[in-house]
């Protein structure tokens, strides 16, 4: 596997990949790419890759918008909270993996202190604009059944963006290949260690 950038060759991913010592969480708004970019820097890493909404959805053997129809989403949060708690290692060591989390995880204050105390928190952010073109693609965003979804992305990033800021690193991700952000991703946790 060949990247771009001669600093984070193989062998310099791998001696970073050694000194981490927990997961590494992907948080940031529906949209932004933390499946798609959490499963290259996974793969760039030779970590595993979870995606928390999958997890809830196979802990509850319904989809997530099912769970939201049926149960709402206070309910979808708990169930939510446990399976990233369960994924972060909060009875044991935790194991290093790349977790992405659905966009309003990190803005649980319980499962947000759950995961700056287990895990590396990395914001990946975007402007609406891009936000807007990617969810529009699917129709799997509870939230956005209600409404205007640039009205809904806007106001979320709003109300959730204070909590997003705790995370220690923040990453802008946009219309870059995938490898791009998660090779930026990379150069910041190496400085913040």
């Amino acid at each position: 596997m060949e990247h771009d950038d001669p600093a984070f060759s193989p062998a310099a991913i791998q001696r970073l990949s050694a000194r981490i010592d927990r997961p590494i969480v992907l948080v940031g708004m529906m949209g932004v790419g933390k499946t798609t970019v959490g499963r290259k820097l996974a793969l760039m890493l030779g970590w595993p890759f979870c995606d928390a909404d999958e997890e809830i959805e196979k802990a509850a053997q319904l989809s997530i918008p099912e769970i939201f129809a049926q149960f709402g989403e206070p309910y979808f949060r708990s169930g939510e909270r446990r399976v990233i708690a369960r994924l972060v290692g909060e009875d044991g060591a935790p194991e290093r993996r790349v977790l992405a989390t659905g966009g309003g995880a990190f803005a649980d204050p319980e499962t947000r202190a759950l995961i700056l105390q287990r895990a590396i928190a990395v914001w990946l952010d975007s402007d609406i604009d891009t936000l807007v073109a990617r969810v529009g693609r699917k129709d799997n965003r509870p939230l956005l059944r209600t409404g205007n979804p640039r009205e809904i992305l806007t106001r979320l990033k709003a109300e959730r963006g204070a909590a997003y800021a705790q995370a220690p690193i923040h990453i802008t991700s946009g219309n870059q290949p995938h490898q791009a952000t998660a090779i930026a991703i990379l150069k910041a946790i190496d400085a913040w260690l």
